[in-house]
């Protein structure tokens, strides 16, 4: 197609500069005028043709939105108005110049200034023709007074007074009789129709051509000689300057009528001439608009499909430098900024993975840290949490993701005190950092949780964290110590005197009892048995305190926990109560036998207390293996346990029975915690309660129980 542009641009400056070349000359205009017109009218037809198809590849490339399709419509619009605009107005103005100036040219006192020079210059050589008329009358009777002999000499001397170009005597049939002149024939002959007007009007007098050119006067009379009549011409040639400005004036004339004809054909001609150049100009102007948009937009059509590739990511690109102008300078920047945005991104990706590695060690952090973690934004959103805040409660947070602390008691009520309790901490914009101890409602249970919470200011970003940890078995542990420590206290304090009061009661008994009236010696009796029953009872609660605030000297030493219970079985075969399930396979486990069997021995009496006489009632012993723990567990039917005595179960002097210490359970979960297991406490339904001890299993058994 650009090719084709070109070629038609070439082809038509070619053809319009012959038109406007023939145009000035009227006999190559009046020739070739037509097939220039055919010709160049070709041209502006491919151009309209190119320009088209321009037009239509422009339609589509904007229906498809190719990139660069508006800028080249815009700077076809412009280029064409450029074009259109000056070459209308010039169109406009030269065609009413050039009529005007057709106009002028047939001026009416121009035609006349002609027509009186042509007559003037007539006039004077008809004035010449008339006195030569005068004198070839002359001439001829002076040569028919000559004789025969003398008439060739007299014919000469007549030319040479006369000043002649010729003279020649002719026969009345035309033929040359005598001649003097410079050729040895006369360049004028007599022919038929001048012999007609001579016959008619008896002379001829004429103003004409001769063959080498020039005008000439020439006067033919009628001369008599004797019986004959002959015919005496004279010829006298006009002065050539004379003879070439009535030419001139002549020809002028022709073509001045010839022009003064055909001026309607000259305003086509030119205006056809001035409309060919317009279209050419205006089409060149377009087709040149195409070219010169496509060479502009291409570019940066290069350089969009290398902005698309670096919006995806691609910062390879690099445009090769075409041209040292503003497009070159901006592909060349271009160049500099995805060579930088490489460097950018491969410093990012860096940075990146050294982020993720961070991250990544972070939540490794978090994953195994066993306190919980909350991080909130600044609107108290949750951002993050770790997998110990959902295992501590029991609760999964991801739920709870960029949801407001707020809404939280409102979605999920047993969360209620957690975030009545973060959010009063936070209420106060002053205090940066707090700890705080929280009683809240987990998944199994009460719990009492420490919190911590903190401000965090990281450039324009804020938020807050909040670590929280479960610290009821720290509790519990700090009251077993302390009850430990008033169990040794106590035993130590009470143990004392015990035994000197028994003895003293005893004494006084004996030595009073024969010395007294039986009343007074009854009452004695009953007195010192009181002493003595309440010492020992006294002594049984220092042993139990003494039990519970032991060191551990506990031995473990393999043994199978299914073989230990079933030396126990014949103390309860003879209840119907008790029913027992034991595992199938082997338990073994590291313990110490008189310690679990204790163990075993309080779970089984809590269980028949609870469940009372009642012949219904049921309590069952039962074994399994439960992962890589042995499991003990002993469920009875009875009332079960109140949800506020639960959590507070396994300490000291906590109790539902009317004449229990509250030791047991204390005794049986330090035990456990001395076998590295675990102890816990819960309702069944639809009544009863269920203790179940965990111990880790062993490799071997040992054979003794």
């Amino acid at each position: 197609m650009k090719l084709l542009a070109i070629l038609g641009v070439s082809l038509g400056s070619v053809l319009l500069f012959l038109l406007a070349t023939a145009s000035g000359n009227a006999d190559a205009l009046a020739k070739h005028y037509w097939l220039l017109i055919l010709l160049n009218g070709s041209v502006v037809a491919l151009l309209l043709g190119i320009i088209g198809w321009q037009l239509l590849r422009l339609r589509r490339r904007l229906r498809a939105r190719v990139f660069g399709a508006k800028l080249a419509m815009r700077l076809v619009l412009l280029f064409s108005l450029l074009t259109i605009l000056p070459g209308a107005l010039i169109y406009t103005i030269s065609v009413q110049f050039l009529t005007k100036s057709i106009e002028t040219w047939f001026d009416v006192r121009v035609d006349k200034a002609l027509d009186q020079g042509l007559n003037l210059g007539r006039l004077a050589l008809h004035n010449e023709l008339s006195g030569l008329a005068r004198r070839a009358g002359q001439a001829s009777h002076r040569l028919a007074m000559a004789s025969n002999a003398r008439l060739d000499a007299e014919l000469r001397q007549t030319r040479m007074d006369l000043d002649l170009e010729e003279a020649t005597l002719f026969s009345r049939s035309g033929r040359t009789l005598l001649h003097a002149g410079p050729l040895m024939r006369p360049a004028l002959l007599l022919d038929a129709s001048i012999q007609r007007e001579l016959l008619d009007l008896r002379h001829y007098n004429a103003i004409e051509s001769l063959p080498q050119g020039g005008l000439a006067l020439r006067v033919v009379a009628e001369m008599p000689l004797g019986d004959e009549v002959y015919y005496l011409q004279l010829v006298q040639l006009v002065p050539k300057t004379l003879s070439e400005d009535a030419e001139s004036v002549e020809r002028v004339r022709g073509e001045y009528q010839r022009l003064s004809l055909s001026r309607g054909g000259l305003k086509v001609i030119y205006g056809l001439t001035l409309t060919l150049s317009l279209l050419l100009a205006v089409l060149t102007g377009i087709a040149a608009a195409f070219l010169f948009s496509e060479r502009l937009s291409e570019p940066l059509k290069v350089l969009a499909a290398g902005t698309r590739a670096v919006a995806q990511g691609d910062f390879s690109q690099r445009q090769p430098v075409m041209s040292r102008d503003e497009l070159g300078m901006l592909t060349l920047s271009f160049n500099q900024m995805t060579h930088q945005l490489a460097e950018t991104s491969a410093t990012m990706e860096k940075q990146k993975t050294q982020l993720e590695a961070a991250r990544a060690y972070l939540e490794g952090v978090l994953v195994t840290l066993t306190s919980g973690v909350l991080a909130l934004d600044e609107k108290l959103r949750l951002r993050a949490v770790n997998p110990s805040a959902s295992e501590i409660l029991g609760f999964d947070f991801d739920r709870l993701r960029h949801v407001r602390l707020l809404a939280w008691k409102d979605e999920f009520p047993q969360l209620q005190a957690l975030a009545e309790g973060i959010m009063d901490e936070f209420g106060d914009p002053h205090v940066q950092q707090w700890q705080a101890q929280l009683e809240v409602i987990g998944a199994a249970g009460p719990l009492t949780l420490l919190l911590r919470g903190a401000r965090l200011q990281t450039g324009s970003d804020s938020g807050f964290v909040v670590v929280f940890d479960d610290i009821s078995d720290l509790l519990q542990a700090q009251r077993d110590a302390a009850w430990g420590e008033v169990a040794k206290r106590l035993a130590h304090e009470i143990k004392n005197p015990l035994t000197p009061i028994q003895l003293s009661a005893e004494r006084l008994q004996h030595r009073l009892t024969d010395k007294l009236e039986t009343t007074d010696a009854a009452m004695l009796t009953r007195a010192t048995n009181t002493i003595v029953n309440q010492v020992a009872e006294l002594k049984k609660m220092v042993d139990a305190f003494k039990d519970y605030a032991r060191s551990p000297k506990s031995v473990l030493r393999p043994l199978n926990l299914n073989d230990l219970l079933r030396c126990m079985l014949p103390l309860y075969e003879s209840n119907p109560q008790v029913n027992i399930d034991l595992a199938a396979a082997p338990l073994p486990v590291l313990g110490d036998t008189m310690l679990l069997r204790q163990v075993v021995h309080n779970l089984l009496q809590n269980a028949l207390d609870a469940v009372g006489s009642d012949s219904r009632a049921e309590v069952l012993l039962l074994t399994r293996q439960h992962g890589n723990k042995a499991l003990l567990a002993v469920q009875d039917s009875g009332p079960g346990i109140a949800d506020e005595l639960r959590k507070r179960l396994f300490e000291p002097y906590v109790t539902t029975k009317a004449k229990g210490t509250g030791l047991g359970l204390a005794i049986v979960k330090k035990i456990v915690e001395e076998h590295h297991g675990a102890i816990s406490i819960r309702n069944v339904e639809p009544h009863g309660a269920r203790v179940e001890v965990e111990l880790p299993l062993s490799a071997t058994v040992s054979a003794s129980v």
